[in-house]
């Protein structure tokens, strides 16, 4: 079992020790931590997996807390991780102005329909992708050609850090709806992973299959099928309490 995985263990438990274990497990893969070569040999993390790793663990705590402490205390936690909330007057602004970046940055990828950019309710905004163009199909491997795409995405997020990234794959209704299901819940996946890598900080991110059971289109023609095999990331401000 690799020590991700032994991570993962510990803050699946809802003792309030918890909270502590995530620094020693996180301790653990920075100066411990090892993985495996192609020939299956232990080796030593590179600084981005030993990075990774620790950026993951940090996630973690956040929904340790949560469980243990109760949703203020969770939302304390990444408040500060991300260094502070919005303000309840400047959201509005804030989204705004990232909706605008995104769709200067992302035209080519809108006018092909690759991407779409849609506002959404109590200043939400959606960033969806069609499998079509960041999978193969019955995969979740992300395309090679996707990944522009994806720094551009991932960039903007940076960049606009006071925020909390919902990423829900979903499938059209061919094949089984279990079948569905886990490869909705891969393609979530792979997205939150990507973003990852690109220092979005995990603590910011969840990621959910909801296979075949929300379409946008009908599932009796080809294109109504591709627009229902997506990624959609839903970008939600953290709002400072007010009071």
């Amino acid at each position: 079992m690799s020590q991700l995985s032994v991570s993962r263990r510990f803050l699946s438990s809802n003792s309030a020790r918890s909270q502590g274990v995530v620094l020693a497990v996180s301790a653990a893969l920075l100066f411990g931590g090892c993985a495996t070569d192609e020939f299956g040999n232990r080796r030593p993390l590179t600084e981005t997996e030993a990075g990774l790793a620790i950026g993951t663990a940090a996630g973690a705590a956040a929904g340790a807390l949560i469980g243990s402490q109760g949703a203020n205390a969770g939302k304390g936690a990444l408040i500060g991780a991300v260094g502070g909330a919005i303000a309840g007057g400047l959201v509005g602004n804030y989204m705004e102005q990232q909706r605008r970046d995104f769709e200067r940055a992302l035209a080519d990828e809108i006018a092909r329909g690759d991407i779409r950019i849609e506002p959404g309710a109590g200043d939400r905004l959606l960033v969806g992708m069609t499998s079509a163009t960041a999978f193969d199909v019955d995969s979740n491997q992300i395309k090679p050609g996707f990944y522009s795409t994806l720094d551009k995405i991932s960039a903007i997020v940076n960049r606009y850090g006071k925020t909390r990234l919902y990423i829900a794959g979903h499938t059209d209704n061919t094949g089984s709806e279990a079948y569905n299901q886990q490869l909705s819940e891969r393609r979530a996946a792979a997205v939150e992973s990507y973003l990852m890598a690109e220092q979005v900080i995990p603590a910011r991110m969840s990621s959910i299959g909801l296979g075949e059971s929300q379409p946008v289109a009908s599932n009796e023609t080809d294109y109504g099928r591709t627009l229902n095999r997506r990624v959609d990331i839903t970008i939600e401000p953290i709002v400072a309490d007010a009071g």
